[in-house]
């Protein structure tokens, strides 16, 4: 099974930060790259429920259908490569293939894996430093009508990684606010949108 432990640590930047943190790390980072990620749920949203998500991320070399749920020191996310067939199969009927991630599912809400729902994607571009201390991210994320920028720091332990990034965000005069993670940035602004 493909799973690893996430431990994360970010924040929201204004397009200003973001552009200032792009202009001084311009001769350390990574090319820009794109990143389209596609959220469902059941019906009821149990996975949100639970705290957890399901996406399905494009990138150069094809489609990765991953969850993330909550585990003691970060994010536990159980990863799956799927073909443009199973992709397109979830996408529009909400069915999901057996495998690793179906089987994680099933342990999570203690039943089959019902019927999903298809509730839209988020693209980000993306461009990573890397650090001694870690990997620092930098993205810019368009969904709906909203963009945003975010800092994240990746990194191997969490007491330590949340040291470094706080000195990171004190050396550029940042303060850091826990931020909502990307897909409920993504659903919130997907509820407000209905709700015009």
């Amino acid at each position: 099974m493909s799973q690893e432990i996430e431990i994360e640590f970010k924040n929201l930047i204004t397009k200003e930060q973001y552009e200032k943190l792009l202009t001084f790390f311009s001769s350390t980072c990574s090319p820009m790259f794109k990143q389209v990620n596609h959220y469902f749920d059941t019906e009821s949203f149990s996975l949100k429920a639970l705290k957890s998500a399901l996406r399905v991320r494009y990138k150069q070399d094809g489609y990765v259908l991953t969850l993330k749920q909550p585990h003691v020191t970060g994010l536990l996310e159980t990863h799956q490569k799927i073909d443009n067939q199973s992709f397109h199969l979830l996408k529009e009927q909400g069915k999901m293939e057996s495998g690793d991630v179906s089987h994680q599912i099933k342990n999570l809400i203690g039943e089959p894996v019902p019927l999903l729902c298809y509730l839209g994607h988020l693209t980000t571009e993306r461009t990573e430093v890397q650090l001694k201390e870690g990997l620092l991210v930098l993205d810019k994320s368009y969904y709906f009508d909203r963009v945003d920028y975010e800092i994240e720091f990746e990194c191997k332990e969490a007491k330590q990684g949340k040291n470094d990034f706080q000195h990171l965000m004190d050396s550029w005069g940042l303060t850091w606010i826990e931020p909502a993670n990307k897909i409920e940035r993504f659903y919130n602004e997907k509820m407000r949108i209905a709700k015009e």
